[in-house]
């Protein structure tokens, strides 16, 4: 039994996986930076020996968009031509994106309002030092999450759709056999 083609827009929801991972997460990482960034400047007028100490918000909120190259890139290695790549991977693929990119959004804010206000405290209190690095760590986490998760849906939906074919062409097998 040949094997309806699939619908070429199906190959839409995986592009926007693709954007999505990529878009949401540099956004993260680009509010991170640049609220953290402010935050660096501030403190550097008034302590300018702590500013090489005061990064760690900066590269913590670039790690995120690096979440959803990562993403962006294993999506479009399962994807296939449009007359193979099912409705089912579109979809997967897109939610795979999506909770990649949102996930280092919402890490991303976090990182940077954290980043901010953890090195001009710092400034004036080194002793907050640690527990700011704390935050930002659990912040940084929440991207982490999301990594993880859309890894998984993005790698495993190859098989859960390839399981789905396999039960239509029996089930239609069955039921040309009724008839």
């Amino acid at each position: 039994m040949v094997a309806a083609p699939c619908d070429p827009s199906s190959v839409f929801f995986g592009f926007m996986g693709i954007t999505s991972a990529v878009v949401f997460a540099n956004l993260g990482a680009a509010y991170g930076t640049a609220k953290s960034g402010v935050g660096i400047s501030s403190m550097g007028v008034m302590r300018p020996d702590m500013i090489m100490r005061s990064i760690i918000p900066v590269v913590m909120a670039g790690v995120l968009g690096i979440y959803g190259l990562i993403t962006a890139v294993i999506i479009n290695g399962k994807m296939d031509t449009p007359n193979t790549y099912s409705a089912f991977l579109g979809y997967a693929h897109l939610g795979a994106g999506l909770t990649v990119g949102m996930s280092s959004l919402a890490a991303g804010l976090a990182i940077g309002i954290v980043g901010d206000a953890g090195v001009r405290a710092n400034a004036q209190q080194p002793r907050l030092f640690v527990g700011m690095i704390l935050i930002l760590i659990f912040a940084e986490a929440l991207g982490l999450y999301g990594l993880i998760v859309g890894l998984v849906v993005a790698s495993s939906a190859g098989a859960k759709a390839g399981s789905e074919n396999r039960s239509e062409e029996h089930t239609s097998e069955l039921q040309s056999r009724k008839i």
